[in-house]
């Protein structure tokens, strides 16, 4: 009894934290109901939890380390996350090549995110709404447009072709908007494009 009261401080503490952070607890963390059965074949109801990465990040680093199994779980985000970390130093002594590539890499990740975000939105048209986003960076230019500009292909990914400093660009607009579709409460296709547009202005 004592260590599901000791969890349930941990999972209030990482509540807080995620509310505070700017995110909507309930899309981190869910309630679930569990039928277990005991040795007397008796069944009983027990509350569960189906925990988003995040949330799982922020029970862990208000856990008590001094057990072995937050210790092992704070080490483990620790190096998680010094591998998506890079110095400005560091940067700044990579070729262009790789600095594209870390770039990439980075905007690939945003754009999962943000669709994710988007999807939770209500956004059904997921190419309008990435042309709303590209027409207000690129002076009214739809991916399309970038593709053909650029003389790419057919299907030829145009993130795939950005060198890093317009990489880093798509990434400042992506975050941007996956914020404001976070804090801003945004429920139809219509006001969605309108927020991007405006934050590209």
């Amino acid at each position: 009894m004592l260590q599901i009261v000791n969890f349930l401080k941990v999972l209030n503490k990482a509540k807080e934290a995620c509310k505070n952070s700017g995110f909507k607890v309930e899309e981190q963390l869910v309630e679930v109901n569990k039928l277990s059965k005991r040795n007397n074949n008796a069944s009983v109801i027990i509350k569960d939890y189906k925990l988003t990465r995040y949330i799982c990040y922020l029970i862990v680093q208000n856990a008590d380390p001094s057990k072995e199994v937050v210790a092992l779980g704070q080490t483990y985000f620790a190096i998680q996350t010094r591998k998506q970390e890079i110095t400005e130093k560091e940067y700044s002594s990579l070729t262009e090549d790789e600095k594209r590539f870390y770039q990439r890499n980075l905007t690939k990740k945003g754009n999962y995110s943000l669709n994710q975000a988007a999807k939770n939105a209500g956004v059904k048209n997921f190419d309008k709404f990435h042309n709303s986003g590209y027409k207000g960076l690129y002076n009214g230019e739809t991916a399309d447009d970038i593709a053909k500009r650029k003389g790419l292909r057919y299907r030829e990914d145009i993130l795939d072709n950005m060198g890093s400093e317009e990489l880093a660009a798509n990434l400042f607009r992506i975050t941007q908007t996956e914020s404001r579709l976070k804090r801003d409460k945004v429920d139809t296709e219509k006001e969605l494009v309108k927020l991007i547009i405006k934050l590209e202005k």
